[in-house]
């Protein structure tokens, strides 16, 4: 798919959206088309400049903190533009994208379109209406092992983190699991107190 076009590749953690990204981002290098890599500088995981699969697979990347910064970083001459995590990035990211698509650059992106508490990500809503083509990943549910897990469970010393712990968190396998709808759990530790409340209310009356 040359030019003009947006391919979102999104699903929960551990599904292999940064090695689809990688593996796509090298045919266009063997292609030998002018590829520039983009990552935000929130994503702490790698310690360089860099993108890093789950299986070892690695990019060159350009580290950046605001979405404006696009573009000034993509030259005339590049001709694919790859963005990993994308939910991460400010509002401004879908008029970026839309701008470079203008342009004529093949965007090729990957994001989680949903967040540990099953709401959609970020911009991701509107991404997904944006892109040209949308590859949607499962990956293995890591309590029962079926192959159709497509939520992301956090983990907080290897319980399921409560509804209202903060939304961005970054972690490795040791924060994060893939999960099955069936198998995905978010507690809601307020919600619990106050129905306890009610009930030793009523019990007093």
């Amino acid at each position: 798919m040359e030019g003009y076009s947006f391919e979102l590749i999104t699903g929960p953690m551990s599904c292999g959206k940064t090695e689809e990204l990688l593996r796509r981002v090298r045919r266009c290098i063997i292609a030998k088309k002018k590829v520039k890599v983009i990552s935000p500088d929130v994503d702490t995981r790698t310690k360089g400049d860099y993108i890093e699969s789950r299986n070892g697979l690695w990019l060159d990347a350009i580290k950046v903190k605001h979405s404006v910064q696009l573009m000034s970083l993509i030259k005339p001459e590049d001709q694919v533009v790859a963005i990993d995590e994308l939910q991460f990035f400010d509002s401004n990211i879908v008029k970026v994208i839309s701008k470079l698509m203008d342009e004529g650059k093949r965007i090729i992106g990957t994001g989680l379109e949903l967040d540990f508490k099953a709401e959609p990500f970020g911009s991701m809503p509107q991404l997904l209406c944006l892109a040209t083509e949308v590859t949607k990943l499962h990956a293995v549910c890591m309590k029962c092992g079926c192959d159709d897990a497509t939520r992301t469970q956090r983990l907080i010393d290897g319980k399921p983190a409560d509804k209202n712990s903060p939304l961005i968190m970054i972690g490795g396998d040791e924060t994060y699991e893939a999960r099955c709808i069936k198998c995905y759990e978010l507690p809601n530790h307020d919600l619990e107190k106050q129905k306890r409340g009610l009930k030793l209310l009523h019990f007093g009356e």
